[in-house]
Formats: C-alpha cells, structure tokens, sequence
C-alpha cells in the first residue's frame, strides 16, 4: 500500500510541476490567429511579433471593461516611462470595436493596438492560456518568452524582467 501511495504522489507532484512551467514559445494556434487592428484590418498574432523582432516587448491583454486592467494603469504607464526603449503591445478582449477604442483614447495607451475577435472565451484567448486580465507577457529581442504569465500584482516582477534584459 506504502508502494502504491508513493507512486500516486509521485505522478501528482510529477504532473504539477509540469503545468507550471513556462513557455518560452507561442503555439501553432496561437500564432495562427487573427487580429482586429484599428484600421479595421485583420493581422495574424505571428506578424505582430514579427514586427517586434529585435526588441524587448510587453504585451498586455486587457478589455476596457476590466476593472484590474484599469486600477494597473498607473503601474503601467510608470513602467512604460522608466522603459522607453520597449515595445508596448495591447491586445483587447473587448466586446465592440467602439468600446476598444474609446478605451485606447480614455486611458491614453501609448503603443500598438489590436483586438481579438472572439473575446475572453475565443480561439485566440485559449491558445495563450488565458486565465485572467490584464495579462503581461514579455518578448525578448530573440522573439523568446521569458515571462509568460503575468498578472497587475507582478509589476515587480515585469520590471525585474524587463531590467535584466537589457
């Protein structure tokens, strides 16, 4: 019996370990998927890094509705003063294409803008594991993630990350 619980606790600890772990690479799906840019345009999520290439990049997932995107803001826009020299990304779950954009003008978000079309429950939203906004995901100049998940509470964490990469 000793025998068969320490196996199950094994398999238990084994498989927790590996859920947690982070990725340092987007899925096939995840890159696959389409986008709303603010002329209205659809890009695939892969472009969009790809334009980011060679930079440092935060990517913040977000909805104009949320109200742990608003209260982060200030962190937010600090974060985007101390490091000027990285590439902001904001990706909305928002519901209409006019509550997006007025949130982007509302909340003065400097940097590039782009809308999933099937919100929080969508293709795009589970290919990134999406649990919980805002969300911070942080690129670095190789195009490898170094920070997958990150929420409003980790903004020590975002600038560490940040700063190390430099």
């Amino acid at each position: 019996m000793k025998k068969i619980a320490s196996f199950l606790f094994l398999i238990v600890l084994f498989s927790c370990s590996n859920t947690n772990k982070e990725k340092t690479s987007f899925t096939k799906e995840a890159l696959t998927e389409t986008l709303l840019t603010l002329d209205e345009n659809q890009v695939t999520f892969e472009s969009i890094l790809k334009e980011n290439e060679g930079k440092t990049t935060v990517i913040e997932v977000w909805a104009s509705w949320c109200g742990d995107c608003i209260r982060a803001m200030p962190n937010l826009k600090e974060l985007q003063s101390e490091h000027s020299d990285v590439n902001y990304v904001f990706i909305s779950m928002d519901k209409s294409v006019d509550a997006w954009k007025y949130g982007i003008a509302k909340h003065r978000l400097k940097g590039s803008h782009y809308m999933a079309n099937d919100q929080m429950k969508g293709k795009f939203a589970n290919a990134i594991d999406l649990d919980w906004i805002p969300r911070y995901i942080i690129i670095d100049k190789t195009g490898k993630i170094v920070l997958y998940r990150a929420i409003e509470k980790d903004f020590d964490l975002i600038n560490k990350t940040i700063k190390k990469l430099k």
